[in-house]
């Protein structure tokens, strides 16, 4: 099922296009990131979706096909920086923010804690918490009410290493609960780590999305080495019996071979090579990292 489907929205602020036409669909059970650099457009886009800002055209459809009475106590939310009673205990504030929103229960406080892991320290006043800690409350109060969907504005912003880390493992045990998470976010390493979806965002407009795999591929690059570098290398350069074959690197030690997208077979390499005398040491179909595909397509 799509929990979230986005077709031509459009948003202006005087002249400046904040959106130009973006279309999407989220699937349900993922972990979806909305990556950009600050001024894409990714809270424009949240805001939006959450029925903060309107759109100047398109419009989006939650829960297609699967329509609800009230979509909206389905979704729970995290925009901007939270607000909570610097004085006031977690469950106060909590039982404030239960108050306001109408969202949760008394019990519903008490199970949210728990799942941020911040039951032990309930009655601790909000000014003691650490960065992680209070981000971690807030979110505490997006699942009042256990919505179906969490949409969250760079949750891990402004956090050191311990506190990423801390966001990074409840995203994932919270997506493991059933809970499909949107969120956006401008740390290239944490949405490789922990999302299993992105969209990429270039002032206003989409320039790619999908599963993260199949974002990070646009060719598949196998690295492979032999005692004889030089020889590995001359075999390579003068075969013909990968078509597909599109460049050749010698970097780092190992031999590079670039192929067209799913063009590469790895078992068909290992026996080309052991068949001309090559006895390969290493043999791996590397990776791109997430960092090297945004610059790329950001760049273009």
């Amino acid at each position: 099922m799509t929990v979230l489907e986005l077709e031509g929205i459009q948003k202006s602020y005087g002249r400046v296009q904040a959106l130009k036409g973006v279309s999407l669909s989220i699937p349900q059970g993922s972990i979806y990131g909305v990556l950009g650099p600050n001024g894409s457009g990714k809270t424009t886009l949240l805001s939006i979706v959450l029925n903060v800002l309107s759109a100047d055209a398109g419009h989006y459809r939650w829960f297609a096909g699967n329509e609800r009475a009230h979509p909206r106590k389905d979704i729970g939310s995290l925009l901007e920086t939270p607000n909570f009673y610097h004085y006031l205990s977690a469950t106060n504030n909590l039982r404030i923010t239960h108050s306001i929103s109408g969202r949760g229960s008394e019990a519903g406080i008490e199970k949210a804690l728990r799942r941020v892991n911040l039951y032990e320290r309930r009655n601790s006043r909000f000014s003691t918490y650490s960065l992680g800690m209070k981000q971690r409350l807030a979110i505490a109060g997006s699942l009042l009410g256990d919505p179906k969907v969490l949409v969250l504005d760079e949750p891990s912003n402004g956090l050191d290493p311990n506190g990423i880390a801390e966001i990074r493992s409840l995203m994932k045990q919270l997506n493991a609960d059933g809970h499909t998470i949107i969120m956006a976010s401008h740390l290239l390493d944490e949405v490789e780590k922990v999302c299993t979806h992105v969209a990429i965002l270039k002032t206003g407009s989409l320039i790619t999305e999908g599963p993260v795999e199949d974002v990070l591929s646009d060719e598949d690059v196998v690295e492979i080495a032999a005692d004889d570098m030089e020889a590995l290398q001359s075999l390579w350069a003068g075969q013909d019996r990968f078509p597909q074959l599109q460049q050749l690197q010698l970097q780092d030690g190992s031999l590079q071979l670039h192929f067209a997208k799913g063009a590469a077979d790895t078992m068909a390499i290992n026996r080309f090579c052991w068949e001309n005398q090559q006895v390969l040491k290493y043999l791996a179909l590397k990776k791109k990292k997430l960092e090297t595909r945004f610059f790329e397509l950001t760049q273009e």
